[in-house]
């Protein structure tokens, strides 16, 4: 009996660190000119949205990365619009921020290539509540030519965007 207990207790305790694969998405990043970067996974977790995978392509040094509000990658990617916000708070990391799309700079090596393994828990991949990345017009993965001073309005001052990928 105890054996089972323990079986249920590290069931129960896995549920809750473990990816809820019902709620599964990804994004294909390209470049402005069509270019394959890389494909990102997105899976709910308790803690909030996962979103990991490698993305090639980029220039050396820190780069914006950011969840945009609307699922529309047409090129120079203006189409994503701004950063997903549903709540209305102020860009970055001071003055009641950060928007629910906002993530840490991206650190991309001397060979184009950036490794992603981040928790965003201001946004779901549940189609219900405002923070949903499924709402009516969906959204997209932006990076950026440079890296976000986490404090300019409305967006840190990070320059072009050089990758985009609608969140399917």
């Amino acid at each position: 009996m105890k054996k089972l207990l323990g079986s249920a207790a590290l069931a129960a305790a896995m549920a809750i660190t473990l990816p809820v694969a019902a709620f599964a998405a990804s994004a294909a990043l390209k470049s402005p000119e069509g270019a394959d970067m890389g494909t990102l996974q997105l899976a709910q977790t308790i803690a909030g949205v996962h979103i990991s995978g490698k993305v090639t392509g980029l220039t050396p040094g820190s780069h914006a990365f950011h969840i945009h509000a609307v699922g529309k990658c047409e090129p120079p990617f203006k189409s994503a619009g701004g950063h997903f916000n549903p709540f209305g708070t102020p860009h970055g990391k001071h003055g009641g921020g950060p928007h629910a799309g906002d993530m840490e700079n991206l650190a991309v090596g001397d060979d184009g290539t950036a490794a992603i393994d981040v928790v965003n828990g201001g946004v779901t991949l549940s189609t219900h509540g405002k923070h949903s990345l499924f709402d009516a017009d969906g959204s997209a993965i932006v990076i950026h030519a440079g890296a976000d001073d986490y404090a300019s309005q409305p967006s840190g001052a990070a320059g072009g965007r050089v990758a985009c990928g609608v969140v399917q």
